[in-house]
């Protein structure tokens, strides 16, 4: 298999305990483990993380920016998700 033939992996990069992953970058690589070393090679050189993931890009299943308003409008046909028809209990606070 040629470089050229190599999957595209999407790279993520935790820079800090405790925050999200970010993505920072693409690249291409023979497999997983090679995905994983060459990503620390081109996005940690200078201890900017503390995790990596990489992921074939092919396997990414994600909405599109186009479908913003329809995808995550809130659905206003299935009541039993809006908690408006339960009794809240006098004890229970901050609700």
């Amino acid at each position: 298999m040629s470089r050229n033939e190599w999957p595209l992996y999407e790279v993520f990069v935790r820079g800090k305990r405790g925050l999200n992953h970010v993505h920072v970058g693409s690249l291409r690589a023979a497999d997983d483990e090679m995905a994983v070393h060459h990503a620390r090679d081109l996005y940690t050189r200078r201890n900017e993380g503390v995790s990596i993931w990489v992921v074939k890009a092919s396997e990414i299943t994600a909405s599109s920016p186009d479908e913003k308003d329809p995808f995550f409008a809130p659905s206003g046909d299935k009541v039993y998700r809006h908690p408006t028809f339960y009794d809240i209990p006098d004890n229970v606070p901050h609700m």
